[in-house]
């Protein structure tokens, strides 16, 4: 057997996806689907494979020579698109004097090759077509379940029972003398010929499979869910090895500030949370790229973080352990004891520096995006930029410049990154990142992880708007902190302080912007109650000390001040 696997389409209804990756590369469970394919011609004895290739044909070629299989595989450019009919002529010289399988590169099917080889080798038809049922596509007529007699250009149901109209599954067996119905050199679709063949009086063959057996990925809501169907069970498979094939139940979750969508997935014998961050947007890394190499290296290294028992980063499904529900918020919210919660968040603190510590061990800077480290730039550009555009002039209207503020910023940016404690920083390391299972802490949404200052986590932590812990507890805290910091790491504790009070600015900065974006913008009001606390954090860090670093920061946030406690926000 030789075959041949049709991948030059440009994937219209798939863009803009298709704009960066040709469609025979999107991975269905975490392999392109254009391996999958090759792997089933390889095991239905398939000897020689050949790939047309058009849009975006590098990636294609460079991911075939980049392969080790075990058959001879070859591409073939098409400076224009040939069609099916034509790119199967334009290989002409591939074929021998036996029949040949032609595959499109924009399918799942399970559907066993060799048998539909064989079936065809016995009766010899011109052609075999494998078919099903689906009444989005039906558009091939079908007599008695075994021939084909014509195509019709309007698809409508079908009954495999009695004939009428069935669906082309992509998959197909033709003789050598299709060929000779195809004109050489221009573009012609295999139907045109196809018909050349019936009109003489000869038959084609239709082998007919369940629908379950084959998926059109032809648009991203199909894909999706296929990508879906087929990760879940390896999902679980993964976390439960003796399961078996069980029904899942999916509970979508509420979710929080990011545009992810999360899922509970339940059976009898466990449960997942499934985070959909939608498909791939880009080929440079992506926050899913950095959500899984950074959760898998925490766990390596023995940091407190969900187990990841599977994923696909194309189509942005991650599967990871089921922590629960409970998290550092709900539990200050609802304890009354001041020591009980100075003796939770001093477990957070501890598990906090160990994963600063172990973090750093072994991190490499390409799992990041955005930026490799905590700098000026993300400062400026992150934090600084995002709470002047999005809380000061988006939520506000207020007609604020960037360059009104910039040597503030600048300032600000300079000093927060002078006596820094460099480990790994989490980033988001506020009270609804901390999950509590079984007395044990767990640190959540690391995907924005890189080398930073341990102070601007420890910010994070200490001035959460979700908590507003009493500065009498934060200063507490931060001196438990330095305590503990200082019996693993050389400190200067007045230096340690200064990069923290710096960084309560910076992260206020970014609070405040990120409050103003959900709630204004991505239309998650809820997050909006949260801003007066945020708010009156700014403000006395803002004071705090014996001069004013940053007059026309404090002017700004004391003017946001007086307008919400006039307008009864504050």
């Amino acid at each position: 057997m030789k075959a041949m696997i049709l991948a030059a389409g440009y994937g219209t209804r798939l863009r803009p996806y298709t704009d960066h990756t040709p469609k025979p590369l999107f991975s269905i469970a975490g392999r392109p689907l254009l391996d999958e394919i090759i792997r089933r011609l390889q095991k239905a004895g398939c000897k020689a494979v050949i790939i047309n290739t058009h849009h975006l044909h590098a990636q294609i070629e460079a991911f075939v020579a980049d392969q080790n299989f075990s058959l001879e595989i070859y591409t073939r450019h098409e400076p224009e698109i040939l069609g099916t009919g034509g790119a199967i002529k334009n290989v002409s010289d591939f074929w021998d004097d036996q029949p040949f399988m032609v595959i499109n590169a924009d399918i799942i099917a399970d559907i066993d090759l060799t048998e539909i080889y064989d079936g065809h080798c016995r009766h010899q038809p011109p052609a075999t077509l494998v078919l099903c049922d689906d009444p989005k596509f039906n558009s091939v007529i079908v007599e008695q379940n075994k021939w084909i007699t014509g195509f019709s250009d309007q698809s409508r149901g079908g009954d495999p029972t009695t004939g009428s109209l069935l669906t082309f599954t992509g998959v197909q067996v033709l003789d050598p003398l299709v060929l000779d119905y195809i004109p050489a050199g221009r573009p012609y679709s295999s139907i045109d010929a196809f018909k050349k063949i019936l009109a003489q009086g000869k038959k084609l063959a239709a082998i007919v499979v369940p629908k379950n057996r084959w998926q059109d990925i032809g648009t991203p809501t199909s894909y999706r869910q296929a990508a879906i169907d087929r990760a879940v069970p390896l999902a679980f498979e993964a976390a439960f090895p003796a399961a078996g094939n069980q029904p899942v139940d999916r509970i979508k979750l509420k979710g929080d500030g990011s545009q992810r969508q999360w899922y509970r997935l339940k059976t009898r014998q466990g449960s997942l949370i499934m985070v959909d961050h939608g498909i791939r947007q880009t080929r440079l890394t992506s926050e899913v790229d950095s959500f899984v190499q950074l959760g898998e290296h925490l766990y390596r290294q023995g940091v407190s973080v969900p187990k990841i028992y599977f994923y696909d980063t194309f189509c942005g499904l991650v599967f990871l352990e089921d922590l629960g529900d409970d998290h550092l918020q709900q539990s200050v919210k609802t304890t009354d004891d001041p020591q009980a919660i100075i003796k939770q968040y001093q477990s957070v603190i501890d598990q906090l520096i160990s994963m600063s510590r172990l973090g750093a061990e072994k991190f490499d800077q390409n799992w990041t995006y955005q930026t490799p480290a905590y700098d000026q730039k993300l400062i400026l550009e992150k934090e600084c930029r995002y709470f002047q555009e999005a809380f000061l002039n988006g939520y506000l209207a207020y007609e604020i410049r960037f360059k009104d503020l910039e040597p503030e910023f600048t300032l600000l940016a300079g000093n927060t990154l002078q006596n820094p404690t460099i480990g790994f920083m989490h980033r988001d390391m506020q009270s609804r990142n901390i999950m509590l299972r079984d007395n044990t802490v767990f640190f959540i949404d690391f995907q924005a992880g890189r080398m930073g200052p341990i102070q601007y986590d420890l910010a994070s932590l200490l001035i959460d708007p979700y908590v507003e812990l009493p500065q009498r507890l934060q200063d507490r805290l931060l001196d438990y902190s330095i305590e503990m910091l200082s019996q693993t790491t050389s400190i200067a504790p007045d230096k340690f302080r200064t990069c923290y009070h710096y960084c309560t600015l910076t992260r206020n900065l970014q609070i405040l912007g990120a409050f103003a974006y959900l709630s204004k913008v991505a239309g998650k009001k809820h997050f909006e109650q949260y801003i007066p606390a945020a708010l009156r954090t700014l403000k006395s860090n803002l004071t705090a000390g014996d001069h004013n670093e940053f007059p026309r920061l404090t002017a700004a946030a004391e003017r946001v001040y007086s307008h919400l406690m006039k307008t009864g926000k504050i």
